[in-house]
């Protein structure tokens, strides 16, 4: 709840100290001081805090990079993060560009759902609500036989 603080000099009668109108109240005893506090009504965080991945999420995620590093796939891995997603970026040399990034962007859960994989070129590989499931992307692919 933000505050806004005035601080007047004059002198006002006791009826008018106990509370003005439009939210405002009056503290403080002294004659020639009063200290006036307005306080917002607006329930929104005057500012929205920045996106992260909850720790189950997060723990998927590094799974899958432990069991990708121990195949040779993976390397090096990066963590970003802005007001609206954060993304972790998977790659193969770290000289390289990201072969995939993993991106959570939470104003978009639902519409298309809140994660998405991108490869390297940018194209959308997958996206859904469910991370579990997104993930299952990168699991080898098993073959049928007959």
């Amino acid at each position: 709840m933000s505050e806004v603080v005035a601080l007047h000099q004059f002198r006002r009668s006791p009826e008018e100290t106990a509370l003005d109108g439009a939210g405002l109240e009056s503290v403080g005893s002294g004659a020639d001081v009063k200290l006036i506090i307005a306080r917002s009504t607006d329930p929104r965080p005057a500012v929205e805090p920045a996106v992260f991945f909850d720790r189950r999420e997060f723990n998927l995620i590094l799974n899958l990079y432990a069991r990708m590093v121990g195949m040779g796939e993976w390397r090096d891995y990066a963590i970003g993060h802005d007001r609206e997603s954060c993304s972790f970026a998977v790659f193969r040399r770290s000289a390289d560009g990201a072969l995939y990034r993993i991106v959570k962007t939470p104003k978009l859960a639902r519409k298309q759902g809140a994660f998405a994989i991108i490869a390297h070129g940018g194209r959308i590989v997958r996206r859904g609500k469910d991370l579990a499931v997104m993930l299952r992307f990168f699991e080898p692919k098993r073959e049928a036989t007959l």
